[in-house]
């Protein structure tokens, strides 16, 4: 007996919908990587760099339509645990992942270098109208909560002639695990025994005194609405609010201004002692032009990817925010990377597998 129409529809239609499933599981999209040959990539962490990777993913998006790229700047520490949580592609983190941390991540991470910044000491003093000067010594007594008064003499002596107001100091940090606060107190520690002592470098230490604000924007809004107050954050931060920047004793005996030149000559004279996993701390550098206070800033991946689409897509962004995405970085205040990071940082890109087969071929 001859099969019927309905049954003649029935078969055409789950024959359908077995070649529809077949060719989404051919598309090398698993796990959500995208609808209609879009792929979708989630990162998050470091605040940091937050206002520069905010304009790669805009400017990316223009030439990569099917390619969505999301970013939350949530701080270092939870980018290291979201991406140790395999609940993003990739995390983000000023400060380099610890022996530690990458021993207890599933599998082996890379740090990719994106970017050069400063960490600014910034204030608000409407009384005072030129930059202020601050030795090594006079930062750490003022965090440790030794020196409390603006017109104090280590602050006045650091800055003759300037009229400081016999008012109170107000320290503002960062509330949460901070990659911005680990590169602020990895300085302090180079800088003063007692700070290394007491509070160590840490990217969430227990502060002897002040204000928590949440991210760099929480800090940078903190100082903005209370006079007197003084805090650390990322150069781009404190230019994009109008606030003023600290002048900084190097380890020269210079006051350097953080400027892009300023870093990159901080990244210059840390260069050789930069290894090969690219881990590494530039606080504190040598050379007469250095600003003190500088740090790269990371993209973390795991070197095997378990996503073949999504992790071509990420590393082929990875790899234009190392190249083309540099050129975005001096008007929002970043320096971009020295040639020879690129060239090792493009390495560390080529290492990313999928399967066991490199993904940049």
């Amino acid at each position: 007996m001859p099969p019927s129409k309905n049954t003649l529809r029935a078969t055409l239609a789950l024959t359908l919908v077995s070649i529809i499933a077949l060719i989404a599981a051919c598309s090398g999209q698993p796990g959500g990587a995208g609808n209609g040959g879009k792929i979708n990539l989630q990162g998050a962490g470091a605040t940091f760099p937050n206002p520069l990777y905010q304009k790669w993913l805009s400017e990316y998006s223009k030439l990569n339509p099917n390619v969505r790229i999301d970013y939350q700047s949530i701080g270092s520490g939870g980018g290291i645990k979201q991406i140790q949580a395999q609940t993003v592609d990739f995390g983000a983190s000023d400060a380099p992942m610890t022996d530690a941390e990458m021993n207890a991540s599933p599998a082996k991470l890379v740090h990719i270098p994106t970017v050069l910044g400063a960490v600014v000491l910034t204030y608000n003093l409407p009384s005072v109208t030129q930059p202020l000067r601050f030795s090594p010594e006079t930062i750490a007594d003022i965090f440790l909560g030794k020196i409390t008064k603006w017109d104090d003499p280590k602050i006045k002596q650091d800055n003759a002639g300037v009229n400081l107001p016999n008012a109170d100091i107000t320290v503002v940090h960062r509330a949460e695990s901070s990659g911005t606060t680990f590169v602020f107190t990895d300085y302090l520690s180079k800088v003063s025994d007692e700070w290394k002592q007491k509070v160590v470098a840490d990217k969430s230490p227990q502060w002897p005194v002040g204000q928590g604000g949440k991210g760099n924007e929480g800090v940078t809004g903190m100082i903005k609405q209370q006079p007197n107050t003084i805090g650390y954050v990322e150069l781009a931060y404190a230019s994009q609010n109008h606030l003023p920047v600290a002048l900084i004793k190097n380890s020269s005996g210079n006051f350097v201004e953080p400027t892009i030149d300023a870093v990159t000559a901080a990244a210059a004279a840390s260069a050789a002692n930069t290894p090969e996993d690219l881990r590494v701390s530039i606080t504190n550098a040598t050379g007469a032009n250095a600003y003190p206070i500088s740090s790269y800033t990371y993209i973390l991946v795991y070197q095997e990817q378990r996503d073949a689409a999504k992790g071509k897509a990420l590393i082929d962004f990875l790899w234009w925010g190392i190249h083309d995405g540099e050129s975005f970085a001096r008007d929002l205040q970043y320096a971009p990377l020295p040639a020879e990071i690129v060239r090792r940082a493009e390495a560390k890109i080529n290492s990313i597998t999928s399967n066991g087969k490199p993904l940049r071929q």
